[in-house]
């Protein structure tokens, strides 16, 4: 496979990481989601860009912790670089949250790594884009 075809794929395979986390975050499949962490993985949500979670277990319990409620992400703007087995990329998100509500426009940095079960989250830092 010509080295441009693989860096095509390992991209396209981000962006699917991307729509993959949105997907079940919106479906409330909190083992999936948390699934696409690497074990010791972090994330902050775009409401408190610099409160991490640390641990894809804890990532979990903080999803299942959370009420009901229904959401709906649109990603957008998905830009990857790719280093070997490393990864960085940024997206924009459009989250919806109630009808009446105007939704909330933020950003996603990510680190990623390639491991044997394809590429994983190492980092997921959200911000919000406007002040609320």
């Amino acid at each position: 496979m010509s080295e441009a075809l693989s860096l095509l794929l390992d991209e396209r395979a981000i962006e699917r990481l991307l729509i993959d986390y949105v997907a079940h975050n919106d479906a409330g499949e909190w083992e999936a989601l948390a699934a696409l962490y690497v074990p010791d993985g972090r994330m902050s949500r775009p409401t408190a860009p610099d409160a991490f979670i640390e641990g894809a277990g804890a990532i979990l319990a903080a999803f299942q912790a959370r009420p009901p409620r229904t959401t709906r992400h649109i990603v957008a703007n998905v830009r990857v670089s790719v280093a070997g087995d490393e990864a960085m990329a940024s997206s924009q998100i459009l989250l919806f949250t109630a009808a009446g509500q105007p939704p909330l426009v933020g950003t996603y940095q990510d680190r990623l790594l390639r491991t044997a079960a394809g590429w994983r989250f190492v980092e997921r830092r959200g911000s919000l884009d406007f002040a609320a």
